[in-house]
């Protein structure tokens, strides 16, 4: 019996067209009725999550910046957090600068970035339609390593972004030898970069662990390297059928795709 359902939004619970499809949100809806426990898991900032939890209706745990903050939507409670350490931070900025890779850095509620492009102009662009209850908070600043250096904020994470995949892979090599950092991807053209140890899987663990279900009660859904985590740590890992072949692999059971409602019919099939 499944106790716990984790879903990935991009590429996973989101279609291509960035929205939730009827036959999941009727999915949901069933599980919420059966009394399972539900959770978004995402590469997101928590705001932009959180949107999309009030478009399903749900009252759910959040688990943001690929696991590195979990938080209650109930109450607004943060139930586990791992910030980045500043000299990290500051060393990830210097390695940026050398690569000319483009970056913007999440505390809980806020977007940093020295210029709006890649995730950080989409953002701008979808606030525009959005309540300004819902709306992401982006500051644009005018230089990321001065703005570390002068502030003591909670970083939860960096993303990186370039066109090109060979400056993409000699900065992530770089990177990867950096002991205190975790190193992940959400889409092809990004370097996802987290304090050690932080991993949606993780965040699972947790969240689980405060909710008092055990590892075999878990079914997760995610499509991106980002999501492998918690498909081996669950119960029951589904990959989507939209997945990159090193997701599929890891999973238990491989489902259609976020355009033909996969994560439903997993759910019809295990669950309902």
């Amino acid at each position: 019996m499944y106790k716990l359902i984790v879903s990935d939004m991009d590429g996973t619970l989101l279609n291509s067209k960035n929205i939730v499809s009827e036959e999941n949100k009727r999915a949901f809806q069933k599980l919420i009725d059966q009394n399972i426990h539900i959770a978004i898991a995402t590469g997101r900032i928590y705001t932009s999550a959180k949107v999309y939890a009030k478009y399903l209706d749900v009252v759910t745990p959040i688990i943001a910046c690929n696991g590195a903050i979990v938080k209650d939507l109930k109450n607004d409670e943060i139930l586990y957090e791992s910030y980045m350490k500043k000299e990290d931070v500051l060393n990830v900025i210097e390695i940026c600068k050398k690569y000319g890779l483009y970056y913007q850095f999440y505390n809980e509620d806020t977007f940093f970035t020295e210029k709006l492009a890649y995730s950080s102009l989409k953002y701008s662009e979808w606030n525009k339609t959005l309540k300004e209850e819902d709306r992401v908070r982006i500051e644009v600043i005018q230089d990321g390593y001065q703005y570390i250096q002068n502030h003591d904020e909670k970083i939860y994470k960096m993303s990186l972004m370039s066109d090109d995949q060979n400056v993409l892979r000699e900065a992530r090599k770089e990177l990867e030898s950096i002991q205190t950092l975790e190193i992940s991807k959400s889409w092809y053209n990004n370097i996802e970069v987290m304090n050690k140890g932080v991993s949606k899987g993780n965040a699972i663990e947790q969240l689980a662990k405060s909710l008092g279900v055990k590892q075999e009660e878990i079914i997760s859904f995610g499509d991106n390297e980002n999501d492998i985590s918690m498909l081996t740590y669950a119960g029951l890992g589904v990959a989507m059928g939209n997945s990159e072949e090193i997701v599929k692999k890891s999973a238990d059971y491989v489902t259609s795709t976020n355009d033909e409602d996969g994560v439903a019919k997993a759910l019809y099939k295990f669950v309902l």
